[in-house]
Protein backbone atom coordinates (compact mmCIF):
# COMPACT_ATOMS: atom_id res chain seq x y z
CA UNK A 1 0.00 0.00 0.00
CA UNK A 2 1.72 3.58 -1.33
CA UNK A 3 2.39 5.57 1.98
CA UNK A 4 0.32 9.38 0.39
CA UNK A 5 3.30 12.19 0.94
CA UNK A 6 2.79 15.68 2.31
CA UNK A 7 1.67 18.18 -0.14
CA UNK A 8 3.97 20.93 -0.25
CA UNK A 9 2.10 24.36 -2.01
CA UNK A 10 4.50 27.12 -3.08
CA UNK A 11 1.37 28.90 -2.27
CA UNK A 12 1.61 28.38 0.84
CA UNK A 13 2.95 31.09 3.64
CA UNK A 14 4.91 29.92 6.88
CA UNK A 15 4.55 32.17 9.76
CA UNK A 16 5.62 32.05 13.52
CA UNK A 17 3.40 32.92 15.84
CA UNK A 18 4.39 35.42 18.14
CA UNK A 19 5.04 34.82 21.74
CA UNK A 20 2.51 36.12 24.22
CA UNK A 21 4.09 37.50 27.24
CA UNK A 22 2.48 38.23 30.59
CA UNK A 23 2.76 42.02 30.76
CA UNK A 24 1.47 44.17 33.69
CA UNK A 25 -1.12 45.90 33.67
CA UNK A 26 -1.59 49.88 33.71
CA UNK A 27 -1.72 51.46 37.47
CA UNK A 28 -4.50 50.88 39.67
CA UNK A 29 -6.21 53.61 41.36
CA UNK A 30 -6.62 52.49 44.78
CA UNK A 31 -9.42 53.42 47.82
CA UNK A 32 -8.33 52.89 51.04
CA UNK A 33 -10.13 52.53 54.63
CA UNK A 34 -8.41 53.15 58.11
CA UNK A 35 -10.84 52.49 60.73
CA UNK A 36 -10.50 53.69 64.12
CA UNK A 37 -9.48 50.77 66.29
CA UNK A 38 -11.48 49.74 69.60
CA UNK A 39 -9.53 46.44 70.77
CA UNK A 40 -7.95 46.69 73.98
CA UNK A 41 -4.39 48.59 74.49
CA UNK A 42 -4.37 49.10 70.50
CA UNK A 43 -3.27 52.82 69.87
CA UNK A 44 -1.36 52.29 66.68
CA UNK A 45 -2.41 53.28 63.32
CA UNK A 46 -1.37 51.70 60.28
CA UNK A 47 -0.46 54.85 57.88
CA UNK A 48 0.35 58.18 59.04
CA UNK A 49 -0.71 61.52 57.41
CA UNK A 50 2.79 61.79 56.01
CA UNK A 51 2.07 58.50 54.14
CA UNK A 52 -1.57 59.37 53.28
CA UNK A 53 -0.28 62.65 51.88
CA UNK A 54 1.75 59.91 49.46
CA UNK A 55 -1.11 58.01 48.67
CA UNK A 56 -2.93 60.72 47.86
CA UNK A 57 -0.26 62.54 45.81
CA UNK A 58 -0.48 59.41 43.56
CA UNK A 59 -3.80 59.52 42.62
CA UNK A 60 -5.49 56.92 45.39
CA UNK A 61 -8.75 57.91 47.85
CA UNK A 62 -8.13 57.38 51.55
CA UNK A 63 -11.12 57.36 53.61
CA UNK A 64 -10.79 57.40 57.33
CA UNK A 65 -12.76 57.49 60.49
CA UNK A 66 -13.12 60.08 63.19
CA UNK A 67 -10.28 60.35 65.87
CA UNK A 68 -8.62 56.95 64.05
CA UNK A 69 -5.13 58.53 64.68
CA UNK A 70 -5.68 60.34 68.02
CA UNK A 71 -4.10 56.66 69.59
CA UNK A 72 -0.96 57.95 68.32
CA UNK A 73 -0.81 61.47 68.46
CA UNK A 74 -2.27 62.13 65.00
CA UNK A 75 -5.06 64.62 64.40
CA UNK A 76 -8.34 64.42 62.62
CA UNK A 77 -6.86 68.24 60.68
CA UNK A 78 -3.25 66.52 60.15
CA UNK A 79 -5.33 63.93 57.71
CA UNK A 80 -7.69 65.95 56.37
CA UNK A 81 -4.42 68.31 54.99
CA UNK A 82 -3.17 65.62 54.03
CA UNK A 83 -6.21 64.76 51.75
CA UNK A 84 -7.73 62.10 53.85
CA UNK A 85 -11.59 61.97 53.61
CA UNK A 86 -12.76 61.83 57.21
CA UNK A 87 -16.04 60.47 58.17
CA UNK A 88 -18.00 59.49 61.54
CA UNK A 89 -19.57 56.56 60.47
CA UNK A 90 -17.93 53.21 60.63
CA UNK A 91 -19.83 52.20 58.17
CA UNK A 92 -18.85 54.24 55.57
CA UNK A 93 -15.28 53.44 56.33
CA UNK A 94 -15.52 49.50 55.61
CA UNK A 95 -17.08 50.35 52.57
CA UNK A 96 -13.72 50.91 50.82
CA UNK A 97 -12.36 47.87 48.96
CA UNK A 98 -8.98 47.95 50.96
CA UNK A 99 -9.11 47.81 54.52
CA UNK A 100 -6.00 48.59 56.32
CA UNK A 101 -6.15 47.74 60.09
CA UNK A 102 -3.72 48.07 63.40
CA UNK A 103 -5.55 45.25 64.82
CA UNK A 104 -6.90 42.25 63.95
CA UNK A 105 -10.65 41.70 62.30
CA UNK A 106 -12.93 41.36 65.48
CA UNK A 107 -16.59 39.97 65.90
CA UNK A 108 -18.12 43.61 65.69
CA UNK A 109 -16.20 44.21 62.28
CA UNK A 110 -18.02 41.30 60.33
CA UNK A 111 -21.43 42.38 59.63
CA UNK A 112 -19.49 45.81 58.03
CA UNK A 113 -17.14 43.39 55.91
CA UNK A 114 -18.28 43.61 51.91
CA UNK A 115 -17.79 40.68 49.59
CA UNK A 116 -14.57 40.36 48.23
CA UNK A 117 -12.97 42.97 49.97
CA UNK A 118 -9.06 42.80 51.06
CA UNK A 119 -7.88 43.23 54.35
CA UNK A 120 -4.39 44.30 55.54
CA UNK A 121 -4.14 43.55 59.13
CA UNK A 122 -2.46 41.52 62.14
CA UNK A 123 -3.95 38.45 63.03
CA UNK A 124 -2.65 36.98 66.18
CA UNK A 125 -3.03 33.47 65.33
CA UNK A 126 -2.77 32.73 68.92
CA UNK A 127 -5.74 34.53 69.84
CA UNK A 128 -7.69 34.01 66.23
CA UNK A 129 -11.38 32.22 66.61
CA UNK A 130 -12.27 29.00 64.23
CA UNK A 131 -16.45 31.28 63.68
CA UNK A 132 -14.73 34.55 62.51
CA UNK A 133 -12.27 32.55 60.11
CA UNK A 134 -15.31 30.66 58.74
CA UNK A 135 -17.70 34.19 58.43
CA UNK A 136 -14.63 36.15 56.38
CA UNK A 137 -14.40 33.06 54.26
CA UNK A 138 -18.32 33.17 53.34
CA UNK A 139 -17.52 36.64 52.72
CA UNK A 140 -15.11 35.87 50.38
CA UNK A 141 -12.54 38.26 52.12
CA UNK A 142 -8.80 38.17 50.95
CA UNK A 143 -6.48 38.87 53.86
CA UNK A 144 -3.03 39.76 54.44
CA UNK A 145 -1.61 39.46 57.79
CA UNK A 146 1.27 41.79 59.65
CA UNK A 147 2.74 38.97 60.68
CA UNK A 148 3.71 36.87 57.82
CA UNK A 149 4.25 39.87 55.04
CA UNK A 150 7.53 39.35 54.14
CA UNK A 151 10.50 41.79 52.49
CA UNK A 152 12.74 41.09 49.48
CA UNK A 153 15.38 39.49 52.28
CA UNK A 154 13.03 37.32 53.23
CA UNK A 155 12.32 38.61 56.82
CA UNK A 156 9.31 39.87 58.46
CA UNK A 157 9.74 43.25 58.85
CA UNK A 158 6.76 44.33 60.23
CA UNK A 159 7.40 41.78 63.24
CA UNK A 160 10.60 42.94 63.64
CA UNK A 161 10.22 46.55 63.56
CA UNK A 162 7.64 45.68 66.67
CA UNK A 163 10.40 43.63 68.29
CA UNK A 164 13.12 46.02 68.25
CA UNK A 165 10.67 48.73 69.92
CA UNK A 166 10.05 45.91 72.14
CA UNK A 167 13.52 45.15 72.71
CA UNK A 168 14.72 48.85 73.14
CA UNK A 169 11.69 50.16 75.79
CA UNK A 170 12.00 46.82 77.96
CA UNK A 171 15.05 48.34 79.07
CA UNK A 172 13.54 51.94 80.19
CA UNK A 173 11.03 50.01 81.71
CA UNK A 174 13.04 47.85 83.65
CA UNK A 175 14.84 51.38 84.57
CA UNK A 176 11.95 53.06 85.62
CA UNK A 177 10.46 49.56 87.44
CA UNK A 178 13.77 49.41 89.61
CA UNK A 179 13.82 52.83 90.93
CA UNK A 180 12.40 53.59 94.72
CA UNK A 181 8.83 55.28 93.68
CA UNK A 182 7.94 52.06 91.97
CA UNK A 183 8.74 49.91 95.10
CA UNK A 184 12.12 48.62 92.98
CA UNK A 185 15.32 48.04 95.03
CA UNK A 186 16.33 51.14 94.11
CA UNK A 187 19.21 50.72 91.81
CA UNK A 188 20.09 52.45 88.71
CA UNK A 189 19.94 50.45 85.65
CA UNK A 190 24.00 50.76 84.48
CA UNK A 191 25.14 51.67 87.49
CA UNK A 192 27.92 54.26 88.06
CA UNK A 193 31.83 54.11 88.26
CA UNK A 194 33.08 52.45 91.59
CA UNK A 195 30.00 50.53 91.59
CA UNK A 196 28.98 47.14 90.04
CA UNK A 197 26.93 47.41 86.86
CA UNK A 198 23.51 46.65 87.59
CA UNK A 199 23.27 42.51 86.22
CA UNK A 200 20.28 41.92 83.56
CA UNK A 201 19.18 38.30 82.29
CA UNK A 202 17.97 37.88 78.92
CA UNK A 203 16.22 34.64 77.85
CA UNK A 204 15.73 34.78 74.05
CA UNK A 205 18.30 35.45 71.69
CA UNK A 206 16.11 36.70 68.35
CA UNK A 207 15.60 40.02 67.79
CA UNK A 208 14.09 40.86 71.13
CA UNK A 209 16.85 39.81 72.85
CA UNK A 210 19.00 41.60 70.75
CA UNK A 211 17.89 45.03 70.87
CA UNK A 212 17.34 44.44 75.07
CA UNK A 213 20.82 43.47 74.60
CA UNK A 214 22.33 46.50 73.19
CA UNK A 215 20.12 48.78 75.21
CA UNK A 216 21.16 47.13 78.67
CA UNK A 217 24.67 47.80 77.18
CA UNK A 218 24.67 51.07 76.18
CA UNK A 219 23.39 52.00 79.43
CA UNK A 220 26.14 50.22 81.24
CA UNK A 221 24.54 47.06 82.43
CA UNK A 222 26.04 43.86 83.10
CA UNK A 223 24.33 41.43 80.39
CA UNK A 224 23.92 37.55 80.28
CA UNK A 225 21.83 36.09 77.37
CA UNK A 226 20.36 32.46 77.67
CA UNK A 227 19.14 30.66 73.80
CA UNK A 228 19.25 26.90 72.70
CA UNK A 229 19.80 27.87 69.29
CA UNK A 230 23.61 28.49 69.29
CA UNK A 231 23.01 30.10 65.70
CA UNK A 232 21.58 32.84 67.29
CA UNK A 233 23.72 33.28 70.13
CA UNK A 234 26.19 33.66 67.43
CA UNK A 235 24.28 35.63 65.49
CA UNK A 236 23.52 38.12 68.28
CA UNK A 237 27.58 38.13 69.18
CA UNK A 238 28.48 39.30 65.24
CA UNK A 239 25.49 41.67 65.23
CA UNK A 240 26.45 43.74 68.51
CA UNK A 241 30.17 43.46 67.40
CA UNK A 242 31.07 42.88 71.10
CA UNK A 243 31.52 39.46 73.00
CA UNK A 244 28.72 39.12 75.96
CA UNK A 245 28.07 35.97 78.18
CA UNK A 246 25.89 33.66 76.47
CA UNK A 247 24.37 29.86 77.49
CA UNK A 248 22.51 27.55 76.19
CA UNK A 249 19.46 26.33 78.63
CA UNK A 250 20.41 24.73 80.90
CA UNK A 251 18.13 25.17 83.99
CA UNK A 252 20.89 24.77 86.97
CA UNK A 253 22.67 27.64 85.40
CA UNK A 254 19.54 29.63 84.49
CA UNK A 255 18.47 29.45 88.40
CA UNK A 256 22.21 30.71 89.78
CA UNK A 257 22.48 33.56 87.41
CA UNK A 258 18.50 34.52 88.65
CA UNK A 259 19.30 34.63 91.97
CA UNK A 260 21.91 37.28 91.40
CA UNK A 261 20.08 39.43 88.61
CA UNK A 262 18.03 42.65 89.05
CA UNK A 263 16.13 42.35 85.80
CA UNK A 264 15.30 39.37 84.08
CA UNK A 265 13.70 39.22 80.41
CA UNK A 266 11.64 36.79 78.92
CA UNK A 267 11.93 37.29 75.18
CA UNK A 268 11.80 33.53 74.26
CA UNK A 269 9.67 32.97 70.85
CA UNK A 270 7.78 30.39 69.28
CA UNK A 271 6.79 29.57 65.70
CA UNK A 272 3.51 28.14 66.61
CA UNK A 273 1.74 27.87 70.06
CA UNK A 274 3.02 28.40 73.42
CA UNK A 275 5.96 29.55 74.35
CA UNK A 276 8.06 26.73 76.92
CA UNK A 277 7.51 27.61 80.49
CA UNK A 278 11.65 28.09 81.31
CA UNK A 279 11.48 29.90 84.98
CA UNK A 280 9.91 27.74 87.39
CA UNK A 281 8.39 29.52 90.93
CA UNK A 282 10.59 28.29 92.73
CA UNK A 283 13.29 30.26 90.67
CA UNK A 284 11.55 33.11 90.58
CA UNK A 285 11.11 32.95 94.62
CA UNK A 286 14.88 32.91 94.97
CA UNK A 287 15.18 35.79 93.23
CA UNK A 288 16.24 39.01 95.08
CA UNK A 289 13.35 41.68 96.05
CA UNK A 290 12.92 44.50 94.29
CA UNK A 291 14.02 43.01 91.50
CA UNK A 292 12.27 42.57 87.78
CA UNK A 293 10.75 40.38 85.53
CA UNK A 294 9.32 41.55 82.30
CA UNK A 295 7.97 38.69 79.72
CA UNK A 296 7.87 39.78 76.47
CA UNK A 297 6.61 36.28 75.24
CA UNK A 298 3.31 36.74 77.38
CA UNK A 299 1.28 37.36 74.22
CA UNK A 300 1.73 33.66 73.79
CA UNK A 301 1.77 32.23 77.48
CA UNK A 302 5.03 33.29 78.84
CA UNK A 303 7.94 31.63 79.83
CA UNK A 304 7.82 32.65 83.66
CA UNK A 305 5.68 30.51 85.43
CA UNK A 306 4.01 33.38 87.84
CA UNK A 307 3.72 35.64 84.63
CA UNK A 308 -0.14 36.69 84.16
CA UNK A 309 -1.36 39.52 81.32
CA UNK A 310 -1.60 42.72 82.39
CA UNK A 311 -2.16 45.67 80.56
CA UNK A 312 -0.85 49.63 79.79
CA UNK A 313 -3.25 51.09 82.51
CA UNK A 314 -2.12 48.60 85.72
CA UNK A 315 1.25 47.00 84.36
CA UNK A 316 2.96 45.39 87.02
CA UNK A 317 1.83 43.16 90.56
CA UNK A 318 4.22 41.88 92.68
CA UNK A 319 4.92 37.76 93.21
CA UNK A 320 7.49 36.57 95.94
CA UNK A 321 8.84 40.27 96.44
CA UNK A 322 9.80 40.73 92.51
CA UNK A 323 7.73 43.32 90.56
CA UNK A 324 6.45 41.35 87.05
CA UNK A 325 5.87 43.34 83.49
CA UNK A 326 3.62 41.67 81.56
CA UNK A 327 1.89 43.98 78.98
CA UNK A 328 1.54 42.29 76.03
CA UNK A 329 1.61 44.41 73.54
CA UNK A 330 4.31 46.41 74.78
CA UNK A 331 5.04 48.91 71.21
CA UNK A 332 1.39 49.71 71.11
CA UNK A 333 3.11 51.97 74.20
CA UNK A 334 4.84 53.81 72.55
CA UNK A 335 2.52 54.51 69.27
CA UNK A 336 3.86 56.98 67.66
CA UNK A 337 6.86 55.29 66.63
CA UNK A 338 4.76 52.00 65.87
CA UNK A 339 2.79 53.96 63.63
CA UNK A 340 5.30 55.05 61.47
CA UNK A 341 7.35 51.76 61.26
CA UNK A 342 4.37 49.64 60.35
CA UNK A 343 3.47 52.84 57.91
CA UNK A 344 7.09 52.55 56.12
CA UNK A 345 6.43 49.15 55.05
CA UNK A 346 2.74 49.42 54.18
CA UNK A 347 2.91 52.61 51.92
CA UNK A 348 5.50 51.55 49.77
CA UNK A 349 3.84 47.91 49.53
CA UNK A 350 0.57 49.80 48.33
CA UNK A 351 1.91 51.82 45.77
CA UNK A 352 3.37 48.60 44.44
CA UNK A 353 0.17 47.17 44.74
CA UNK A 354 -0.74 49.93 42.43
CA UNK A 355 1.73 50.00 40.13
CA UNK A 356 1.13 46.07 39.47
CA UNK A 357 -2.61 47.01 38.31
CA UNK A 358 -4.36 45.87 41.52
CA UNK A 359 -3.77 43.34 44.57
CA UNK A 360 -4.72 40.53 41.87
CA UNK A 361 -1.89 41.20 39.39
CA UNK A 362 0.38 41.96 42.54
CA UNK A 363 0.19 38.56 44.33
CA UNK A 364 0.88 36.66 40.76
CA UNK A 365 3.91 38.84 40.15
CA UNK A 366 5.12 39.05 44.26
CA UNK A 367 6.33 35.64 45.71
CA UNK A 368 6.93 37.35 48.98
CA UNK A 369 3.56 38.84 49.07
CA UNK A 370 2.42 35.06 48.61
CA UNK A 371 3.44 34.29 52.19
CA UNK A 372 1.32 37.05 54.11
CA UNK A 373 -1.58 35.94 52.91
CA UNK A 374 -3.50 33.67 54.47
CA UNK A 375 -7.24 34.06 52.78
CA UNK A 376 -8.05 34.59 49.41
CA UNK A 377 -10.68 35.43 48.07
CA UNK A 378 -12.38 33.12 51.07
CA UNK A 379 -10.33 29.99 50.37
CA UNK A 380 -8.25 29.45 53.71
CA UNK A 381 -4.72 29.49 52.32
CA UNK A 382 -2.72 29.29 55.63
CA UNK A 383 -2.08 25.80 56.61
CA UNK A 384 -1.48 26.35 60.64
CA UNK A 385 -4.79 27.64 60.37
CA UNK A 386 -6.61 24.92 58.66
CA UNK A 387 -4.91 22.27 60.84
CA UNK A 388 -5.88 23.95 63.69
CA UNK A 389 -9.66 24.82 62.94
CA UNK A 390 -9.73 21.69 60.67
CA UNK A 391 -11.26 23.98 57.83
CA UNK A 392 -10.22 23.02 54.21
CA UNK A 393 -6.71 24.36 52.81
CA UNK A 394 -6.45 25.65 49.30
CA UNK A 395 -2.85 26.37 48.23
CA UNK A 396 -2.44 29.89 47.17
CA UNK A 397 -0.28 28.78 44.18
CA UNK A 398 -2.46 26.73 42.87
CA UNK A 399 -5.45 28.65 43.05
CA UNK A 400 -3.33 31.84 41.72
CA UNK A 401 -2.59 30.04 38.67
CA UNK A 402 -5.68 28.61 38.20
CA UNK A 403 -7.14 31.89 37.53
CA UNK A 404 -5.00 33.19 34.88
Amino acid sequence: MAVSKPIVNTSFTYETLEETLDIKPQGAKLHIGIPKETAFQENRIALTPESVGVLINNGHEVTMQHRAGEGSKYSDNDYSEAGARLVYEKEEVFKAPILVKSAPVIDEDIPLLQHNQTIISPIHISAMKSELLEKMMEKRITGLSFENLKDDSGAFPIVRSMSEIAGGAIMLIAGQYLGSANNGKGVLLGGISGIPPTKVIIIGAGVVGEFATRTALALGASVKVFDNNVYRLKRLQNNLGVRVWTSVLEPKILAKQLKSCEVAVGAISSELGRTPMLVTETMVAAMRPGSVIIDVSIDRGGCFETSRITSHQKPTYTVHDVIHYCVPNIASGFARTASQAISNILMPLLLDISEAGGFEEMVWHNFNLRHGIYLYKGHLTNFYLSQRFDLKFTDLNLLIASRR
